[in-house]
């Protein structure tokens, strides 16, 4: 296999895990095992905990802006890696190897923003409060944290926390998604050639259960969680119990608007990428598509546009450049889609472009692979069209205008991401006024914010009150204290 047996990093140091458990890292666009992921003993966890909190007190004493130079040599690694971070996410994901370097250089971008901590971490202050007294916040790191990602972007959403945590002055513990954790050894490869102090920084492999002893370890201060709305709340309440910071993303179900002038042509090619990117098993990936108006002539040009540009993409091997779409990341993630769909037929909704007639562009096993599927006439009670199918599976529907379409949006639990598209202003602005989703875009299918922007949430789609990246991350990672002085 490839990439072996997968070690832990504790304290500085690649160690064997002594699990008898273990489980198969498959590359699902050739259905080959690949590798295997030790399911991490309590022993270990606890090691992996206590190293980063043995680390923790010199690390906070290290000045800012030498934290911060192991983030730049980081980066300088990371680009020096680019290419083969980039591989190893598609070998062990599939997602297409253009959305992988995507994802490596969005890790990349989060490194850089968490470098300028002296700057993103001052406090604040404000002499004569009263007579002879000053008053000043200082920001102050709080220990060891810990991150669950998970499966769909295996690289990059640690980086939504890793460099944050560790620039304001904390210690970290990494529990890679079983599924494909081989980026995150890699990542943590270049770490350890930064020289960065042992026990910063830390990665423990497993499941669920490697999961809840961090999150109800003593000594971890917070956790951010990365995956579904059901589990996201167990995170949350979890973290809650005993006394944790927490940030937890959970599920999506992100709803496009077609607005009467909007262009199609752009409308239809913009929504390609959203559908069915990283083979629709992403939480900003678009799920339903909402043409307003009661003009039939313009849902049928646009049913027709959509349904011609996802009959277009490209599906096979991520390695092979030119193809758009790789497979689902599991056999098991395919039978959910699957499910999705029956469910969806079973419904009275309409199949404008069948899915499962796999095309490839190459001979390779169908195990994990699916083509892009459109289902019309979705009524708003259909399950397709209330709960997150994580796939490549597109749900169009209609709405007599956009109070209505806005009332759909609200109707679900979810509130991820929502986008509009027109050339008119006053639409625009109503519905990012309006609409209650934590990532809003105008002619914008993916809204996935820069690094110095928060990737935001409401609903159930988010659990908590800062989020990652940016500024929230930093406000996250640190607690204020609060000094009041008169010197006599």
């Amino acid at each position: 296999m490839e990439f072996g047996r997968v070690k832990n990093f504790i304290d500085g140091e690649w160690k064997e895990s002594e699990a008898k458990e273990t489980r198969q890292i498959r590359n699902p666009a050739l259905d080959i095992a690949i590798g295997e992921v030790p399911m991490s003993t309590d022993a270990e966890v606890d090691a992996a905990v206590q190293a980063a909190k043995g680390a923790f007190p010199e690390w906070r004493r290290t000045p800012p802006v030498s934290r911060a130079r192991y983030l730049h040599r980081l980066v300088q690694l990371l680009e020096e890696h680019f290419e083969d971070l980039s591989v190893a996410q598609t070998k062990e994901h599939g997602k297409t190897i253009d959305e992988s370097r995507g994802e490596t250089r969005r890790g990349i971008e989060n490194c850089e923003v968490a470098a300028g901590i002296p700057s993103l971490m001052m406090g604040d202050s404000l002499q004569d409060i009263a007579s002879g007294i000053d008053e000043y916040v200082i920001r102050e790191p709080l220990g060891v944290f810990a991150c669950i990602p998970p499966f769909n972007f295996p690289f990059m959403v640690p980086l939504w926390f890793l460099p944050y945590a560790i620039a304001t002055g904390n210690t970290f513990v990494v529990k890679p998604s079983p599924n494909d954790p081989v980026s995150q050894v890699k990542l943590h490869e270049l770490l350890d050639e930064t020289g960065i102090p042992e026990g910063v920084v830390n990665i423990v492999h497993g499941g669920a259960e490697v999961a809840e002893r961090l999150m109800k370890h003593q000594d971890v201060k917070g956790v951010t969680f990365v995956g579904s709305t059901p589990v996201a709340r167990i995170v949350y309440r979890t973290c809650g119990e005993t006394g944790k910071r927490v940030i937890a993303q959970g599920g999506a179900k992100n709803f496009l608007v077609v607005m009467p002038d909007a262009d199609l042509e752009f409308t239809a090619a913009s929504m390609m990428t959203s559908f069915y990117g990283n083979a629709g098993q992403r939480c900003l990936s678009g799920a339903n598509a909402v043409v307003v108006g009661r003009d039939a002539a313009f849902y049928k040009r646009f049913v027709e546009a959509f349904v011609e540009a996802a009959r277009k993409i490209k599906v096979g091997n991520g390695l092979e450049e030119g193809i758009q779409m790789g497979p689902l990341q599991s056999k098991d993630k395919k039978e959910r889609v699957l499910g999705y769909i029956e469910k969806g037929l079973a419904e009275g909704a309409k199949l404008a472009l069948d899915g499962r007639k796999i095309r490839l562009e190459s001979d390779l096993p169908h195990t994990c692979f699916l083509n892009p599927s459109v289902f019309v006439d979705v009524g708003r009670q259909m399950a397709i069209a209330r709960e997150e199918i994580f796939g490549p599976v597109a749900c169009l529907m209609r709405a007599d205008d956009m109070d209505q379409a806005i009332d759909m949006i609200h109707a679900s639990p979810f509130g991820n991401a929502a986008s509009i598209y027109t050339s008119n202003g006053g639409w625009a602005r109503e519905f990012e006024y309006k609409v209650q989703a934590g990532n809003i875009g105008i002619n914008i299918g993916i809204v996935a914010p820069m690094a110095f922007f928060p990737f935001s949430g409401m609903k159930d789609s988010f659990f908590g009150i800062t989020h990652g990246q940016g500024k929230d991350a930093v406000r996250f990672f640190t607690e204020t204290k609060v000094v009041i002085r008169r010197w006599y």
